[in-house]
C-alpha cells in the first residue's frame, strides 16, 4: 500500500508526503527576476500549507526572454542569494523544492537593441548549443542557491516543448527529424546537468499529447519519455498541452492525464508524477494504490486552499474546495478569486 501522507525517497529527492505543487504561474518578479515580498509570501504559504515538494513556477534560464512578464529567472549568478532566501524559507518546513528550468522562446539580437523570436527550423546550431548551456548554467545557480532539484520544463508549448513537436521542428540535422533527433536538445540538457550538479534531483515536465494536428502524440511522447529514462532521468511529470481542464468535479471527470501517466509508470523504472485534475483524496490513493505512479501535482486547489495537504492529512477535509472555474487565469498573481484571506482586482 502506498499512502499520501507517508516519507518518500527518490534519487536525490526526500521528500515528507507525496504531494507537489506543481509549477504555477505566478508572473510577479521583477524583469530581471528578481524576487519581491509577494513571490516570498506565496512560497512561505505554501510550505506552511503542509506539501512535501515545492516546483517553482516558470524560471527562465534566459537573461533576454521575452515570453511574458514577471518571469522569475536564473540567469545571473547575482541573483542566487536571493534564490537562497526563497530555498531556506521552504526548508524551514521541511519541504523540498526544486526549480522549474524554462525557456519561453529564443530570441536573437535585432536592429534598434530589439530581439526576434527564432522558432527551431531557423536556429543555428551555435543558437542550440547557447539553449543548451543556458540550462545548465541555471541548474549550476540553482544547486548554489540551495534548490533539491530543478525540473526541465518540456511541456505547454514553451520553447523545448515546441523542439520535440513534430509540428513545429522540421529541422533536417541532427536537431530534427526522428524523434531521436527532436528530442537529443533534451537529452543533452539532462547529460550535462547530471555532469554539471550531480547532486540535483532532475525531473522533467512533459505533455503527454500536444493535442494539437501533426503534433507530439502519445506514442512518440512515450518513447521520449523511455529515452529520458534510459538517461537516468529522476522522475517524470506528466502533463499535457491545455492542462488546466475547466469544471472538474470529484468522483466525475479527476485526474485526466492519469492513463497515459500509468501506462508510462509500467513502462519505466523512474518515477513517475502525475498533474491534472486531483480532487478527492479518496481519488489520489486509488491512483497511487492501482497504478504504478509514485506522487501527485496540485496547482489551482493550492490556490484555493494553500493549506490543503495539512488539511486533508488532518482530516478536516476529504476534498479541495476548487471548482476549476480558471477565473484566477484572469487575476494578478494567479490568485483565487474565492480567497476571502486576500484582494483579487479582475
Amino acid at each position: 500500500m502506498k499512502y499520501i501522507f507517508e516519507p518518500v525517497k527518490l534519487k536525490h529527492l526526500n521528500a515528507k508526503n507525496r504531494l507537489v505543487r506543481s509549477a504555477t504561474w505566478e508572473g510577479i518578479a521583477a524583469p530581471d527576476g528578481s524576487l519581491t515580498e509577494e513571490v516570498y509570501s506565496i512560497y512561505d504559504e505554501l510550505a506552511k500549507g503542509g506539501v512535501g515538494v515545492i516546483i517553482t513556477g516558470f524560471t527562465s534560464v534566459a537573461a533576454n526572454d521575452h515570453y511574458f512578464d514577471g518571469m522569475m529567472r536564473l540567469c545571473d549568478d547575482r541573483l542566487i542569494p536571493q534564490y537562497r532566501c526563497l530555498t531556506d524559507l521552504i526548508h524551514r518546513q521541511n519541504t523540498a523544492v526544486i526549480a522549474q528550468l524554462a525557456l519561453g522562446a529564443f530570441y536573437r539580437p535585432a536592429e534598434l537593441d530589439l530581439f526576434r523570436q527564432a522558432e527551431p527550423d531557423e536556429m543555428t546550431l551555435d543558437e542550440i548549443h547557447q539553449v543548451r548551456d543556458q540550462f545548465v548554467a541555471a541548474a549550476v545557480r540553482a544547486r548554489k542557491a540551495g534548490f533539491d532539484g530543478v525540473q526541465i520544463h518540456a511541456a505547454h508549448f514553451f520553447f523545448l516543448s515546441r523542439f520535440i513537436s513534430p509540428a513545429v521542428n522540421h529541422r533536417r540535422d541532427a536537431y530534427g527529424g526522428s524523434t531521436e533527433n527532436r528530442a537529443r536538445l533534451l537529452l543533452e540538457i539532462l547529460r550535462v546537468i547530471q555532469e554539471a550538479a550531480p547532486e540535483l534531483h532532475v525531473t522533467v515536465k512533459i505533455n503527454c499529447s500536444d493535442f494539437t494536428f501533426g503534433g507530439l502524440n502519445e506514442a512518440e511522447s512515450m518513447k521520449i519519455c523511455r529515452l529520458l529514462s534510459d538517461g537516468g532521468i529522476d522522475s517524470i511529470e506528466v502533463s499535457g498541452n491545455g492542462t488546466s481542464v475547466s469544471g472538474i468535479r470529484p468522483h466525475q471527470n479527476e485526474a485526466y492525464f492519469v492513463e497515459f501517466a500509468a501506462r508510462l509508470a509500467e513502462e519505466v523504472p523512474t518515477p513517475v508524477i502525475l498533474v491534472g485534475g486531483l480532487r478527492a483524496r479518496d481519488t489520489m490513493e486509488a491512483v497511487l494504490n492501482n497504478t504504478g505512479i509514485e506522487m501527485l501535482s496540485l496547482s489551482r486547489p493550492l490556490l484555493r486552499e494553500p493549506d490543503l495537504p495539512r488539511r486533508l492529512d488532518e482530516g478536516i477535509t476529504q476534498v479541495s474546495k476548487c471548482v476549476s472555474c480558471n477565473r484566477c487565469y484572469s487575476s494578478p498573481s494567479h490568485k483565487c478569486i474565492f480567497r476571502k484571506d486576500q484582494t483579487v482586482h479582475l
